[in-house]
C-alpha cells in the first residue's frame, strides 16, 4: 500500500469530513516555503500550515538548535525541576510581551494556554475571597480553542454545536463599531461587578473568518474593562509573532491586557508549545500560606526543554533586521493586491491586518460549512498552492520566507480562480 491508502487505514484527520471528502495528500518534506509530495509535486504553503510556520519549512537554524538540545535534556518534569531554555525563554518574553507581564505558565497548545488562562483569572478573584465574581465575557464569532474550556469562551458555532449543553456559559458581545460602543461601554459599566474576566482575539478573529476590527474601538473598551478591574485576556495564539505587522497585536492597542496566551508561531511551527503570561498583580494572587491558593494545573509535557529550544531559536530569527524587513515587505505586498482585489466582482470585504490577507466569495451564504471552501482548495492544488478558506473566506497567511517569485503564484492563482468563476 501507498502512504494514503496506508494513512485511509488508520487515521482520523481533524476538521476533515469521514465521507465524501478528497483524497489526503502525503507530503514526505517541507523547504522554505514549499511542501513535498512523493512524486516532488511542490505546493507552496499560503497559510503556514494552520498559522504556525512563521519562518518556513525545515529551517536549519532552528533543527540544528532542536538536535543540540536534544542531546542534552530532551524532557524533565516541570514541577519541582527547571532548566535552562524554560528559563531562557520565560526571562526573553517577560521582556519582550506588552504591558507589565511578570509570570510565564507554560503548557502545550493554543487551547490549553487560554484554558489555563481561564483557571487563572477565575482562581485570581476565588483566592480574594470574591467567589461570585465568576462570570467570563467573550466576544461573538470568537474562537479560542476545542477543548471544553476553550469552546465555551468560544462562539457557539458549528464546532461547538454537539457539545452546547455540556458547556459553561458565558456572556458573549458583539465586536465593536462606531455604532455600538456606546451599548457595549455601558454593558459594562452596570455589569462589571460580576465579569472575572474579558477574553478576546486583539485585532483579528481567526477561525471565526478572519475578521477584523478596528484597534481605537478595542482601546476604548479595554479602557472601560481596566476600569471596571475585570481581567483582560489576550488570547493571541494566531496574532503573535509578527502576523499582525508588530510582534503582537497588543503592540496596537494603548491598553494592554493583564493575561496573554501564545502558540502557534511561538516555535516557529516547528513543537508544540503554549504560554500563559499574566501580570504581577494576577500571579501575587496566588502567592499565599494557604496551599489551597495554589494553582493546581498542569501537564506532563510542560516546558518540554525542545520546544522552548525551538522557540528561543525562532525569536532569534524573528528579531533579525531581515525577518523585520520581510513581514514588513509582506504587509506592503498584501495591502497592494488587496486594491487590485477590490476591482473584481463576485468577492467583498477586502480586508488587510499585517501578513494576513482575507476576502469572502460572495455566494449569498457566509458559513464555514460552504462547499466553495473545497473547491477552492482542489483548484489552487492544481495550481501548486495550498489554500484551505474558512468557508467561503478566502486568506493567505504565507510563511515571512516566501519569495516575491511564490507570493506571485498565490496571487495569480486566486486571480485566476476568480476570473474563471466569473465567466
Amino acid at each position: 500500500m501507498n502512504l494514503q491508502q496506508r494513512d485511509e487505514a488508520c487515521i482520523w484527520h481533524p476538521y476533515t469530513a469521514q465521507k465524501n471528502n478528497a483524497p489526503i495528500i502525503p507530503i514526505v518534506k517541507g523547504k522554505g516555503t514549499l511542501l513535498y509530495t512523493e512524486n516532488n509535486t511542490t505546493y507552496i504553503d499560503a497559510i503556514s500550515s494552520w498559522w504556525v510556520t512563521i519562518h518556513g519549512h525545515a529551517h536549519p537554524e532552528i533543527a540544528k538548535r532542536i538536535f543540540e538540545q536534544a542531546q542534552i535534556l530532551e524532557q524533565v518534569i516541570f514541577a519541582g525541576f527547571t532548566h535552562k531554555p524554560a528559563i531562557e525563554l520565560a526571562e526573553r518574553l517577560v521582556k519582550m510581551l506588552p504591558g507589565q507581564m511578570a509570570k510565564i505558565f507554560y503548557s502545550d497548545n493554543g487551547s490549553t494556554a487560554t484554558e489555563v488562562a481561564i483557571k487563572m483569572s477565575i482562581q485570581y478573584w476565588w483566592n480574594q475571597g470574591q467567589v461570585q465574581r465568576n462570570k467570563i465575557l467573550a466576544f461573538k464569532n470568537g474562537y479560542h480553542g476545542d477543548t471544553f474550556g476553550a469552546m465555551s469562551i468560544s462562539d457557539r458555532s458549528v464546532f461547538t454545536i454537539a457539545y452546547r449543553d455540556k458547556l459553561f456559559e458565558v456572556i458573549f458581545i458583539d465586536t465593536p463599531t462606531p455604532a455600538n460602543l456606546n451599548e457595549l461601554t455601558n454593558f459594562l459599566q452596570n455589569e462589571g461587578e460580576d465579569i472575572a474576566a474579558f477574553i478576546y482575539e486583539p485585532l483579528l478573529q481567526g477561525a471565526g473568518g478572519m475578521k477584523m476590527y478596528e484597534t481605537y474601538l478595542l482601546n476604548e473598551l479595554l479602557n472601560v474593562a481596566k476600569h471596571q478591574s475585570i481581567v483582560c485576556i489576550a488570547d493571541e495564539v494566531l496574532t503573535g509573532f509578527g502576523r499582525t505587522g508588530k510582534f503582537f497585536a497588543s503592540d496596537h492597542v494603548y491598553t494592554k491586557p493583564d493575561i496573554m496566551c501564545l502558540s502557534k508561531g511561538l516555535t516557529g511551527g516547528t513543537m508544540a508549545l503554549g504560554v500563559t503570561a499574566c501580570t504581577k498583580n494576577i500571579h501575587d494572587a496566588f502567592v499565599s500560606d494557604d496551599k489551597m491558593k495554589t494553582f493546581f494545573h498542569g501537564h506532563s509535557f510542560t516546558a518540554n526543554p525542545l520546544a522552548c529550544t525551538a522557540a528561543l531559536a525562532s525569536l532569534d530569527l524573528l528579531e533579525t533586521v531581515e525577518c523585520i524587513q520581510k513581514i514588513g515587505w509582506l504587509a506592503k505586498m498584501n495591502k497592494a493586491f488587496s486594491y487590485d482585489l477590490e476591482r473584481l466582482n463576485g468577492i467583498k470585504n477586502v480586508r488587510v491586518l499585517g501578513t494576513i490577507l482575507a476576502f469572502e466569495i460572495d455566494t449569498g451564504s457566509d458559513e464555514y460549512l460552504n462547499n466553495i471552501s473545497r473547491e477552492i482548495t482542489a483548484f489552487c492544488l492544481q495550481q501548486g498552492v495550498y489554500l484551505r478558506p474558512l468557508g467561503n473566506t478566502v486568506y493567505i497567511m504565507p510563511p515571512y520566507c516566501i519569495t516575491e517569485t511564490e507570493y506571485g503564484q498565490v496571487q495569480q492563482t486566486i486571480l485566476n480562480w476568480i476570473a474563471l468563476n466569473n465567466q
